[in-house]
């Protein structure tokens, strides 16, 4: 009995000292050890583990990138171009805006607060958020991949999303995002670096005619559906410089085409 009693003793000190250990910690170590504990989770990314093929695997949050039947990005062939012509009303509306800048570990992000920069279907508004970029471009065009994508993000005010592709390729110098481009945050960032000086989205983006319509995904987790997807037909042109001051930071951040399962897939003349 003492032999037992003597060990619950020890125990209690144990317990005692540990907790005292413990509690005179300074508050900042503590948090730096919760802190070091969630960046130790398993998170995504475009190779290996944790690439696009895995994406499924590791959040259940992450279902539709292996299990969904709507996915993005597609490969856009002249065969699956539905005959029939679809009448959507589209717009772009955007206006001079000064934006911020981000490496957010996956992408370069240009983050767009104004509220000012609009694209309207059939009339109804979606306001941009931001802009992305991929290397080389997730959608093809009969299996044509491009140097790099754009992707214009935008959200109604039902939290419905509709994403403008733009694809990119090698060409002259593009002077409308070559003060943006300067500024390319090598290094993922803390908070957005903020650009004094206007850029007008209208003259980075091509004279439009044609645009691919579809319903698909996001191309990153969580993959959600539901998404509206305008392709425009004709890429923009930046100088072999400008992609590759992208490639240096993103050599490749593109995931694969998708099985299409049947979707309609429209050519809109907008003239």
């Amino acid at each position: 009995m003492k032999y037992y009693s003597f060990l619950l003793f020890i125990q209690i000190v144990i317990a005692i000292i540990v907790y005292v250990s413990f509690s005179s910690m300074p508050e900042e170590e503590i948090n730096i050890e919760q802190n070091e504990a969630v960046t130790t989770q398993v998170y995504w990314s475009y190779e290996d583990d944790t690439g696009p093929s895995e994406w499924v695997t590791i959040d259940p949050a992450f279902s539709a990138c292996g299990n969904g039947s709507e996915q993005s990005p597609i490969n856009i062939t002249d065969e699956i171009i539905a005959p029939e012509n679809k009448n959507v009303k589209i717009e772009m509306k955007y206006e001079p805006t000064k934006f911020s800048l981000e490496n957010n570990g996956f992408t370069i992000q240009i983050n767009d607060s104004s509220g000012e920069n609009k694209l309207l279907i059939d009339d109804e508004e979606y306001t941009l958020e931001q802009i992305h970029f991929h290397n080389p471009s997730e959608h093809q065009i009969n299996e044509e991949v491009f140097n790099m994508e754009g992707h214009f993000f935008h959200k109604n005010k039902d939290g419905k999303i509709a994403v403008v592709g733009v694809f990119i390729k090698e060409g002259k110098v593009n002077t409308e995002l070559a003060n943006l481009w300067s500024e390319l945050p090598e290094e993922k960032t803390s908070k957005a670096i903020e650009i004094e000086q206007n850029v007008n989205l209208l003259k980075f983006l091509p004279d439009v005619n044609n645009i691919y319509f579809y319903t698909g995904s996001l191309t990153t987790p969580p993959c959600t559906e539901g998404i509206t997807w305008i392709l425009l037909e004709e890429p923009v042109e930046m100088s072999s410089q400008q992609i590759e001051v992208f490639a240096e930071i993103y050599p490749q951040n593109n995931r694969p085409v998708q099985d299409l399962n049947g979707r309609s897939i429209y050519m809109i003349n907008l003239k």
